[in-house]
């Protein structure tokens, strides 16, 4: 069982001056589920390398259980400073893809090429894909086969609107990700803010928000 996990490269927080990046339980909590469940896992991001670290996920009050094990696990944070890059990576070589999310992802993954080829290649195959919180933002170019946004007519959920205006952000962030599903002809669904809340349609997973991604990388073993 191979899994994918795809990283943000992108660190600044618009024109703020702020770092961004990835968020660091989105990562941890998914990485050791599948870790658990014996899969063999893969890290990507679009430069390869160390993915940049949300400073803010790495404050005190974002600790969690699995963050924790993360911060004492060497083989883990060898593994992250070594993403490979997402140009060299073939979908045929994994049997899903997990996508964390933090900010990051609405600026870089958003927009990649080769994100969008790998997403549409694994839906084409009927392939699990999953993401969580502001990682649902990949979605924004992926088609169906049919040539529709990947996300028409499916339920799909991730960060709220009323989420990103309680972290202060709705005018820094290049589109709100609730917003963007529900444009590309998502059946946008939400839960309480901060709580878990995760949709699957078909071999499509999406999380709304940091909590919710241990559920999401669940979800996704589930179908594997």
């Amino acid at each position: 069982m191979k899994i994918l996990m795809v990283l943000t490269s992108h660190d600044q927080l618009g024109d703020t001056g702020q770092k961004t990046g990835f968020w660091l339980e989105e990562f941890a909590a998914p990485y050791y589920v599948f870790k658990d469940a014996g899969a063999d896992i893969t890290l990507a991001s679009p430069k390869g390398g160390q993915p940049p670290l949300d400073p803010k996920s790495d404050e005190e009050d974002a600790q969690t259980e699995t963050t924790r094990r993360f911060k004492d696990d060497d083989a883990a944070q060898k593994a992250l400073a070594n993403t490979v890059k997402l140009s060299t990576v073939s979908a045929d070589d994994y049997d899903a893809v997990f996508y964390p999310g933090g900010h990051g992802p609405l600026w870089d993954l958003a927009e990649d090429a080769d994100s969008t080829r790998l997403i549409e290649a694994f839906a084409h195959s009927d392939r699990p894909v999953a993401a969580v919180c502001h990682a649902p933002a990949v979605f924004k170019h992926p088609k169906g086969a049919d040539g529709e946004p990947l996300v028409s007519n499916r339920k799909v959920t991730g960060f709220t609107n009323t989420e990103e205006e309680a972290v202060g952000l709705t005018g820094v962030v290049p589109f709100l990700v609730e917003d963007m599903l529900i444009a590309n002809g998502g059946q946008y669904e939400k839960g309480a803010d901060w709580a878990s809340f995760v949709v699957t349609d078909g071999k499509l997973v999406t999380g709304q928000n940091p909590a919710s991604s241990e559920e999401a990388a669940s979800k996704l073993l589930a179908l594997l």
